[in-house]
C-alpha cells in the first residue's frame, strides 16, 4: 500500500470519527423526580445544556425545600420566602440549567434530603420527557358510598335496617337531627360504625342508645364515610319518623 493511500485511509477514518463525535447524541435529559420518605428518587442528576429537573412532592412527608447548597447553586430554592416548607402533595418545582457546572441541593429543615445535577456544556434537548410524572404515596380519594337507604322510613325505638355500600374499608358516622315545624333542625345525637367493609354493608340506624336518644318525632339523618387516610364524602341526608312505641 502507497504512503499516499495510507494518508487517505487514516484521513477518511479520522473524518468518520469526527463526524461520529459530532453526532453524539447528549448524556442528560430531563428528569421528573419525586421527593418522598425523606429522600430524592435520584440523587445524582445529569443533564444538558436548557435542560431541566421538576421536582415533585408525591408525601407523605411534604416539609422539604430544593435549596442550593453551592456556589452554582447559589438562589436557586423552591421556597424562598420561608425556613419552614410544608408543601401540598402534588406540588411541583422546576429549574432549567443553561449553564454547565455541578449543583448542589438540600433542604432547609432536613439535611440529608438532597441531590447533586451536574450539568455538561453539550447542548440538550428540553422538550423531552422521558421520565413518568411521579405519582403521590397518599391517598387523596374518598371512599365511594353506594346510594345508602333505609329498610323502613317509619320506625319505634328499636331503628331499621341501613344498606349501603363501600369500594373500600370505611367508618360511616350519622347526626341525627330532630326536624321542628318553622325552625331549624335541632341536633339530637349521633352514631358511627367502625367495620364497613368492601361490598354490602348493614348497620342498625335509628336505635335508641348511648348517643342518640330518639323521640317520637321526624328526624333527618345525616351520613358520612370516612376511609383510613381520613377521606370524607358529602353529606348523604336520610329523612325518617319515629313513632311512639
Amino acid at each position: 500500500m502507497s504512503a499516499r493511500m495510507r494518508h487517505g485511509i487514516l484521513g477518511l477514518a479520522a473524518l468518520a470519527l469526527t463526524a461520529l463525535l459530532i453526532a453524539a447524541p447528549a448524556q442528560g435529559a430531563n428528569r421528573r423526580i419525586s421527593i418522598s420518605d425523606y429522600q430524592w428518587s435520584d440523587k445524582d442528576l445529569n443533564l444538558d445544556l436548557g435542560e431541566h429537573v421538576t421536582w415533585y412532592w408525591i408525601g407523605p412527608d411534604t416539609m422539604h425545600s430544593v435549596t442550593g447548597q453551592n456556589t452554582a447553586a447559589n438562589g436557586l430554592d423552591s421556597d424562598p420566602t420561608t425556613n419552614t416548607p410544608n408543601h401540598t402533595i402534588g406540588d411541583s418545582f422546576e429549574l432549567a440549567f443553561d449553564k454547565p457546572g455541578t449543583y448542589e441541593f438540600h433542604c432547609k429543615l432536613h439535611s440529608t434530603v438532597r441531590g447533586t445535577v451536574t450539568v455538561s456544556n453539550t447542548p440538550g434537548n428540553p422538550t423531552a420527557e422521558p421520565d413518568p410524572v411521579p405519582q403521590s404515596q397518599v391517598d387523596l380519594s374518598p371512599p365511594k358510598l353506594g346510594t345508602p337507604y333505609l329498610l323502613s322510613s317509619s320506625f319505634g325505638r328499636n331503628g331499621t335496617a341501613l344498606k349501603y355500600s363501600l369500594n373500600e374499608k370505611a367508618r360511616l358516622s350519622v347526626d341525627y337531627y330532630r326536624l321542628r315545624p318553622g325552625k331549624k333542625p335541632k341536633y339530637a345525637g349521633f352514631e358511627a360504625w367502625k367495620g364497613g367493609h368492601i361490598g354490602f354493608n348493614n348497620n342498625r340506624f335509628g336505635k335508641r342508645g348511648k348517643h342518640f336518644k330518639g323521640k317520637p318525632g321526624k328526624y333527618v339523618g345525616r351520613l358520612i364515610a370516612e376511609d383510613e387516610a381520613a377521606n370524607t364524602t358529602r353529606q348523604t341526608s336520610l329523612k325518617f319518623k319515629i313513632f311512639p312505641r
